[in-house]
């Protein structure tokens, strides 16, 4: 398997470079050149362990790596650290060690680049940036801390994240991790790595200093390919617990900002999976959903501040992907839509990738409709869900009022509730102190009983170590000290 650009200025690349790069040198995202059939191989494997579905999604892509290193990659990205749940149709992806959903794929990426350092003989140490809603950071400090030959800078909104997504960064361990709370948002955060990465004379000198650059972000095939298997497990479990029947379509309803994690249920489509509709469910950040019924892609508007932070993001990078699928493959023009959405911050696409995206449906939730969301589930059912799924079920909801589609579904549940304990409490109508939200996570417990996940238990009583600020303007500058004072 090889890899090449979304805009044309790469061809041929190795899994193992494409892994390392983390973004093209013309800017664009690495895109495998074909997508094999997996469905067919895999349906007589419906009773798979989430592990050994990995391994057969993983090999297929990720082709210098022999199977005994996948399978040891693989054994220690997830053995006792992560498991996915099929509950009440909710596919629960947040059973790992920062309870949400891009620990899967953040297990497996520090295990797959330290394989392809090797096959390429990087002596450098390799710097991964990180910009973060909240979730993608934690999950990079987490997979990659003390790892040797990697150091890990990531930068956060410093007013965009829940108070519990901060604590999880800000008391991160590991001698080679650092994390830098921006005054701004996450849109200029995840602006401001991409410049660092399009800075060819900085990336030299840094090559100088030993080191190379590269991305946590689900802009790194290596990051994004593991969540492919999220959606073949879901099925299966469909399968296995007699709610579908194999071969029988399904539509998946994701809640999403960075288009990374629906996108990856797109590409399991393209690799068999039977999956009717994509269900693309926004925030009041509501960029894709207008994109989706209008086919213009808009982000001069003002970032709202909502109770799904993760969501809360103007730019969504991997759409660049489903564009170039969409275009017939058309770098050209993907080249051409990027840059007027740099330039102009508005693109509108052509009349043939409009009719490419009809299986996808985008729509919206207000704050007050997760609210109540949340609560009629948990009183009808005893289910709790977090802000990010509730958006999710909101906009499931919409689409069968809508389309009066029956078709079966399953929802990405994203996070767990704890990491958000005060909306919840708001949603279930339960008096909030003036406390912390550690002290209402145990006051959510009280109410629910449902465990705390272990890595939220005393959270507030550790040591915060990084205590660092940056403007937008200024990350340069800060990896530059972080770097300079790890090198001593």
């Amino acid at each position: 398997m090889r890899f090449i650009s979304t805009r044309g200025g790469e061809r041929d690349i190795s899994s193992s470079q494409a892994i390392i790069n983390g973004i093209s040198k013309d800017g664009g995202l690495y895109v495998p050149e074909s997508f094999p059939n997996l469905f067919e191989k895999l349906k007589v494997k419906s009773t798979a362990t989430y592990e050994e579905l990995a391994l057969e999604v993983l090999k297929v892509y990720f082709t210098d790596f022999n199977i005994e290193e996948l399978k040891t990659a693989i054994s220690n990205a997830y053995t006792n650290r992560f498991k996915v749940v099929e509950n009440h149709n909710f596919l629960e992806l947040y059973h790992g060690p920062t309870s949400a959903f891009k620990d899967a794929a953040l297990l497996f990426l520090p295990q797959v680049m330290k394989l392809a350092k090797d096959k390429l003989n990087i002596n450098e140490e390799i710097v991964i940036l990180a910009a973060t809603s909240g979730d993608t950071g934690k999950a990079a400090l987490e997979g990659f801390k003390d790892v040797e030959g990697f150091k890990v800078m990531v930068y956060y909104p410093k007013d965009g994240v829940s108070p519990v997504q901060e604590m999880q960064m800000v008391t991160q361990e590991g001698n080679n991790v650092r994390v830098v709370g921006i005054n701004g948002n996450f849109d200029d955060a995840q602006k401001g790595v991409k410049e660092l990465f399009g800075d060819k004379t900085f990336k030299e000198d840094l090559r100088e200093k030993n080191f190379i650059l590269s991305s946590a972000n689900s802009i790194n095939i290596g990051r994004l390919i593991p969540q492919i298997i999220y959606y073949f497990y879901g099925y299966f479990q469909l399968v296995n617990k007699q709610q579908i029947e194999k071969g029988q379509k399904i539509n998946i309803v994701v809640p999403t900002g960075n288009f990374g994690n629906i996108l990856a249920a797109y590409y399991a489509r393209e690799m068999g999976l039977p999956i009717a509709k994509f269900i693309c469910a926004s925030n009041e950040n509501n960029v894709l959903s207008d994109f989706f019924n209008k086919g213009v892609y808009d982000k001069r508007r003002e970032l709202i501040l909502t109770e799904s932070p993760s969501m809360d993001i103007l730019v969504s990078s991997n759409l660049e992907r489903l564009l170039f699928e969409a275009s017939g493959r058309d770098c050209k023009e993907i080249k051409n839509l990027m840059e007027e959405l740099n330039s102009k911050g508005i693109y509108k696409v052509s009349e043939k990738i409009k009719n490419n995206l009809k299986d996808f449906y985008g729509n919206y939730a207000e704050t007050e409709e997760v609210y109540k969301a949340i609560k009629e589930l948990y009183n009808k059912e005893g289910y709790l869900i977090d802000t990010h799924t509730a958006v999710a079920y909101v906009v499931l909801n919409k689409y069968i009022s809508d389309t009066k589609d029956n078709t079966p579904y399953l929802i990405a549940s994203t996070a767990s509730p704890y990491k958000f304990p005060r909306s919840i409490l708001k949603a279930l109508d339960l008096e909030l102190d003036k406390a912390n939200d550690f002290k209402v996570i145990n006051k959510l417990y009280d109410y629910s009983k449902i465990t705390i996940p272990n890595n939220l238990i005393d959270l507030d009583k550790k040591e915060i170590i990084h205590n660092f600020t940056s403007e937008v303007n200024e990350l340069k500058t800060s990896l530059l000290d972080f770097l300079g004072d790890s090198n001593g």
